[in-house]
Formats: C-alpha cells, structure tokens, sequence
C-alpha cells in the first residue's frame, strides 16, 4: 500500500472513530485502537493523564453517562502526514443538569499497522472542570 493510501485510510478511520464518538458508541470507537495503544489527555484536570485502551472506554463512558446525549465531535480541520492524523474539533453536550459543554480540541492520532496506537488530546481543562467539576 503507498504512503497516500495509507494517509488516506488513516483518515478515514479517524473520521469513523469521531462518528461513533459522537453517538456514544465507544466500543465501536476504539475497534481501530491498538490493544497496547495509549490516550493521553491535557492538562490537570481530574481525567488528565495516560489512559489504556480499556481505561479510554471507561473514561469516555463515564463522562458521557453524565450527559443528556453524549457528546458530539464535530471535526474542524483534519491534517495528515505519514502516520500521523491531526484533527481539529469542537464538541457539543449538554450535562444532566443543564450545562452546555462546548471544547475546543486537538487531537494526534499515530497510526502503526491500520490502527492508532496513540492519541494525545488538547482541549480547554478549565472549560472541563467549570462543566464537570473534575
């Protein structure tokens, strides 16, 4: 397979695993996750830090189960290079109690073999922990 076509697959992937994000579908997410694949999250929040792939679905099952509807990733911009996708997104939730959750994110995928075997995501922690209180 070329460079291209694999810079192309990767993509699509990424867009498939924001999909399934957004409609809480987190097993179906992380199906392009390595098994020894790592999430880390930005900042000194209460979730911030590196997370195994197991550990990701708990997380994002968690928060999301604190939500009326999930909450929905919406790619902004996406840029590839070799193994690595950016992806540029804001989300849209809103949490049980009324809040509106509205990040602006950054993620890095890395790819090795057509899956990702890690991410590294940027959003704003203070907007988190206003929201969420983590």
């Amino acid at each position: 397979m070329s460079n291209q076509t694999d810079i192309e697959a990767n993509k699509a992937l990424v867009n498939k695993f924001l999909a399934a994000f957004s409609d809480s579908r987190f097993t179906d997410a992380l199906e392009s996750m390595d098994e020894q694949g790592t999430w880390w999250v930005a900042g000194s929040t209460d979730i911030s830090g590196t997370y195994t792939k197991q550990e990701f679905l708990d997380l994002a099952s968690s928060v999301a189960g604190g939500t009326k509807a999930g909450i929905r990733l919406t790619p902004t911009g996406i840029t590839a290079e070799g193994n690595r996708v950016a992806v540029e997104a804001v989300s849209d939730g809103e949490t049980m109690d009324g809040k509106s959750y509205q990040n602006q994110y950054h993620f890095l995928f890395e790819f090795k073999n057509g899956k990702f075997i890690a991410v590294r995501e940027y959003m704003d922690p203070m907007h988190v922990r206003e929201v969420f209180g983590v």
